[in-house]
């Protein structure tokens, strides 16, 4: 029998461990790290690695078990507008995934080879990640955040991060919201910020033809409503609300027999759910499947799959909630994504009203044995294309995308168009209409101002938060690309450690020193940075006869076409200053035209002898969304004085873009 100290030491035993286990969830010791990321996503590996590389103790969070965000989950056709937004690790990462597929650099690529390279930027810099755990809460003192709450639902246990900076890289911002930071969801007024193409927005872009008729059966209102069509009423142009963009899965398909599953009926497949689809067939041919997909190749017989077109694989009014739901919300609103999504391509494959050549051609295809292994071969991440959005010390808006605001705090640059996909499906005049589609481009890249990275200082001073940004619905359409995120997320972890190098608020931190170290070490290892000539650089380039600039398809905010009608020499020279010494590999940036010379006359002179090159369009493979290719001219020792590269017209319509040197050992 049990003394009674026994018996009492072990109550108090049992107490604590009552005590420790709260909802189930048992209590671990805290955490302590200088920097702690949130969210594994392009941005919070990028973030997370370049803390770690300039020397502090950080950890990266995960609430899912895979990392890369929807780099790593079926978006391989990179969206980029302009290669010359993109720099530093971000623009390292495609310069390895070209590397993996035997080319200078990719913006075109597979799931699988994404993960693996953010998993090897995570184990090179000893980052220990925190996989499967998701915030619920923070502690503050005052506008300081002092610890993030952490439950992770499979091992029913509950952590807590300490850190003196957190950086925000999730979709969601979820991190942002616990720490009590100010934040927008849905779309602004055009009248708050004085912009055009915010609110409500019924354009002809991703849209349902005309005369579709809304009703389960047609002409009879009192039927109900298809499915996927909401109640509402379409409000004036220009209307904030707070609805969302739709989501979709970016879906990774293959064609090749040996990695091929088959595309089986789903659980939960409902066939009604695409009644519109049939109806959109009948007013609009359906001749192929890109007729309601973009069905975009990736390597090795696989696809990048997106929506197209009034019913695709964007579930319009479905994820209005998702932006603020808790996590067993989402999860019913990610999963009915899934099980429409899965549905779709069942459908499209099996059901007898869809016509027989659309059927075979999507039998052709079955989901990769070799993508998603863990996951039933089925993405992990569901593309959130906007959720919260913070409002930081200055909101981006149109006006900085189109160029007639610039800021002087820029730590990273935009190029894409302003993109909004459709945020509601309605009855208008008695017809099927999609609303919130906005394509809005024509500008060149532009500065992304640190203070939008960051929130007012009085309401936390050590949050960084380069995804879910300070923008306006419509400006946000344009930054939120997975390139120009990891772009940020290194600019707000290198930001990060010099607030706590220097004891001070990230509001406190130096921008122009900021702006250099981010130039000066672009790979953060110490590298020697890349040289970059654009054309528009007036100190080193010397335009010789007539060239007309072009301002789409090029590199940087334009590009030289020379004229076809000059009767007098044509050259651009790009003058390498005295610092450029050593071995580089040099390039020359070939824009996307439809009509260009036969060949380009180049000549690289490394201070004692000359070289010349012919470029024929024979030798430029463009890939994917980008603006052209950088095509290699060889390596060159350079003696730091007196170099040049010169490109001469040859024949009609010679390009002169932008020069780029790689440093080589």
């Amino acid at each position: 029998m049990m003394n009674m100290q026994t018996k009492w030491k072990n109550v108090l035993c049992l107490m604590v461990i009552l005590l420790s286990v709260k909802n189930g969830f048992a209590q671990s010791k805290a955490k302590q790290y200088d920097i702690c990321v949130y969210g594994g996503t392009s941005a919070g590996v990028i973030a997370a690695y370049t803390a770690a590389k300039l020397g502090k103790s950080v950890i990266l969070i995960e609430p899912g078990q895979h990392l890369g965000g929807m780099s790593s989950g079926g978006l391989g056709l990179t969206d980029i507008g302009n290669k010359y937004a993109i720099s530093g690790l971000s623009l390292d990462f495609y310069r390895k995934i070209g590397k993996h597929y035997g080319r200078f650099e990719q913006w075109v690529f597979e799931p699988h080879v994404a993960e693996k390279l953010f998993n090897d930027y995570v184990k090179n810099a000893n980052v220990p990640v925190l996989f499967r755990n998701r915030i619920v809460g923070a502690t503050k003192n005052g506008n300081q955040i002092v610890s993030i709450k952490l439950e992770n639902p499979k091992e029913n246990q509950t952590t807590s991060v300490k850190a003196k900076v957190f950086i925000d890289c999730s979709y969601e911002g979820d991190l942002m919201a616990r720490a009590g930071v100010s934040y927008a969801v849905g779309r602004e007024a055009n009248a708050a910020y004085g912009e055009t193409f915010n609110g409500v927005q019924l354009m002809n872009g991703h849209q349902m033809p005309q005369g579709i008729d809304p009703y389960k059966i047609k002409g009879d209102a009192s039927s109900g409503l298809l499915w996927g069509i909401g109640s509402g009423t379409l409000a004036p142009t220009g209307t904030g609300d707070r609805k969302v963009q739709a989501y979709n899965f970016r879906i990774c398909l293959t064609s090749n027999p040996e990695n091929r599953i088959p595309i089986t009926r789903p659980e939960n497949y409902r066939p009604e759910r695409y009644e519109l689809l049939i109806r959109q067939m009948e007013k609009r041919t359906w001749k192929s499947l890109q007729d309601v997909f973009i069905w975009s190749g990736m390597p090795n017989q696989k696809t990048d799959i997106n929506n197209r077109n009034g019913f695709s694989t964007d579930m319009i009014g479905m994820n209005w909630d998702y932006p603020e739901a808790d996590y067993a919300k989402r999860a019913e609103i990610w999963k009915a994504h899934v099980d429409y999504t899965k549905g779709l391509l069942y459908f499209v494959g099996n059901d007898p009203r869809v016509p027989e050549h659309i059927r075979k051609e999507i039998a052709q295809w079955g989901y990769p044995k070799d993508e998603y292994m863990d996951n039933g071969h089925w993405s992990h991440q569901l593309y959130v294309r906007e959720a919260r959005r913070m409002k930081g010390e200055l909101v981006m808006t149109q006006h900085h995308c189109q160029g007639r605001e610039t800021v002087t705090d820029g730590i990273g640059m935009a190029a894409y168009t302003m993109d909004s996909h459709n945020c509601d499906r309605i009855v208008v005049k008695g017809e099927v209409r999609n609303e919130g589609n906005v394509e809005e481009g024509g500008f060149g890249p532009y500065p992304i101002a640190y203070r939008a990275i960051i929130p007012k200082e009085k309401e936390a001073s050590n949050l960084l938060v380069p995804v879910c940004l300070s923008a306006t619905h419509i400006a946000y359409g344009s930054i939120r690309m997975e390139p120009v995120f990891m772009v940020l997320a290194q600019a707000a972890a290198t930001a990060a450690v010099q607030a706590i190098d220097r004891k001070i608020a990230v509001q406190q931190v130096d921008v122009a020193k900021l702006q250099r170290q981010l130039k000066a070490d672009p790979l953060v290892d110490g590298s020697r940075p890349e040289i970059v000539i654009d054309n528009s650089n007036k100190g080193l380039v010397t335009v010789t006869g007539k060239w007309d600039s072009q301002t789409y398809g090029g590199y940087g905010p334009d590009f030289l076409v020379s004229s076809a009608s000059a009767d007098q020499p044509q050259s651009i020279r790009y003058k390498l200053d005295q610092s450029t010494m050593g071995k580089y590999e040099v390039f020359t940036y070939y824009p996307k035209r439809a009509k260009t010379a036969t060949e380009s006359k180049i000549a690289i002179f490394d201070g004692k002898n000359e070289k010349t090159i012919l470029i024929k369009d024979s030798d430029v493979k463009v890939i994917g969304q980008t603006y052209g290719e950088w095509v290699s001219l060889g390596t060159y020792d350079f003696l730091g004085t007196q170099a040049y590269v010169d490109i001469s017209a040859s024949g009609a319509a010679t390009v002169a873009d932008a020069v780029l040197l790689v440093p080589r050992q």
